[in-house]
């Protein structure tokens, strides 16, 4: 069962990728379908935000990775993101991209940090701690890391949602 949930995982993740490069593609190629703001400050400066994550990821001695994406509007519909390996895709006991992407594909449903007790998972979710999502003027910003204890990881997220959000401002 779990690897079936790592699999679903990492599949999905593979389609939002494809997706994502599907949309940067067409929308380099027609002026009207160019993304809106906030996925320009998005494009602009996700590999930095990665970049921070995966160096204090280091600095605390924490190898995984990193994921960092953008929602525009009010509510989910699409999204596009960027990851980062920190140190290491996955071990003998975890797939660091897997739970990171769970993490990200529960706050999109939500909008609030994953891994909130209050709120029973539905199928498909894992309940991590770990992710941090904003509300930013254009949409939304989610940060999520996976590799480290769950604070840790909420930190690093934390710490990337706190860097990213200055350029929405």
């Amino acid at each position: 069962m779990k690897q079936l949930i790592i699999l679903i995982s990492v599949l999905v993740f593979s389609g939002m990728y494809s997706n994502c490069r599907a949309g940067i593609n067409s929308a380099n190629s027609s002026q009207k379908n160019a993304p809106g703001k906030g996925e320009q400050l998005f494009l602009e400066h996700a590999d930095d935000c990665l970049t921070l994550m995966a160096k204090k990821a280091e600095e605390e001695s924490i190898a995984g990775v990193a994921l960092i994406a953008f929602i525009p509007g009010d509510k989910t519909e699409s999204w596009i993101s960027k990851m980062k390996v920190a140190g290491m895709l996955a071990d003998g006991r975890a797939n660091y991209l897997a739970i990171a992407s769970a993490k990200a594909a529960e706050m999109a449903v939500t909008l609030e940090d994953s891994g909130d007790s209050e709120r029973r998972s539905i199928d498909g979710e894992l309940g991590y701690k770990g992710g941090a999502i904003a509300k930013v003027n254009s949409g939304y910003l989610v940060a999520a890391f996976s590799g480290g204890t769950g604070q840790q990881d909420y930190d690093l997220s934390k710490l990337a949602l706190e860097w990213f959000t200055e350029f929405y401002k």
